[in-house]
């Protein structure tokens, strides 16, 4: 690549605002915590709540902490940078995570996505996938960025693995990056450009696709096998 290419870009992007994001399974609403809080409390500390959720994120957990976790949404609510989204499940109209848009550099076209968590009956799931897929292509198609960044702790292995899964390029360790909850963080980040969307997209589309998936729910064919297929 060129260092003179930017791809037909022309400065600024945009930033991210209040309006939905609609998907077929999920939709991303702009966080609110009279309409979400209760649902997000029961997703990140009820039944099926998953032990690990808050291992790697700056704030939480919040177990018999309803008010605590309510107060938590409605700072992150009032937030403009970071964007911050409810997962809410087209179906049932229930949050069951939280997911943003955050550092929007316009000038350079650059976003990233982060402060994601999903309650545990919403992970490893079509709405969770497509909660993703709806940032990547709004940040791409609309909002008109040409790099989308992704970026966890080193020793996060299940982050790690999902931004690969998404098709996130991994570019590297920044060491002694943050310090969180009184520890050392050394970050990995991942990025997608936006030459790399166009094949990352079709697959996020093909994955799911009603077709793609059988009548015991399980997937025909992964995300990664379309992406090759795709590129």
């Amino acid at each position: 690549m060129s260092s003179d290419d930017l791809h037909g870009f022309t400065p600024p992007a945009r930033a991210p605002d209040a309006t939905p994001l609609v998907g077929a399974r999920v939709v991303l609403e702009p966080l609110d915590a009279a309409r979400h809080g209760d649902a997000l409390y029961a997703a990140a500390e009820g039944d099926g709540a998953d032990p690990r959720l808050w291992a790697y994120l700056p704030y939480g957990p919040f177990p018999g902490d309803r008010d605590g976790l309510l107060q938590h949404v409605a700072a992150q609510a009032s937030s403009a940078d970071p964007r911050f989204y409810a997962v809410v499940d087209a179906e049932t109209g229930r949050a069951g995570g939280v997911v943003s848009f955050l550092r929007v550099e316009s000038a350079h076209g650059v976003i990233e996505i982060g402060h994601i968590w999903f309650g545990g009956p919403l992970q490893r799931t079509p709405q969770a996938t497509e909660a993703i897929f709806l940032l990547a292509r709004h940040a791409f198609e609309v909002l008109g960025h040409r790099r989308l960044e992704w970026k966890c702790d080193n020793d996060n292995a299940r982050s790690k693995a999902a931004a690969t899964r998404f098709g996130f390029t991994f570019e590297g360790v920044f060491r002694q990056h943050m310090v969180v909850k009184g520890r050392n963080r050394d970050s990995a980040w991942f990025s997608i450009l936006d030459g790399e969307w166009p094949a990352v997209g079709a697959a996020f589309a093909a994955w799911l696709a009603p077709g793609n998936f059988g009548a015991d729910g399980r997937q025909r064919a992964s995300l990664a096998a379309l992406r090759e297929g795709a590129a």
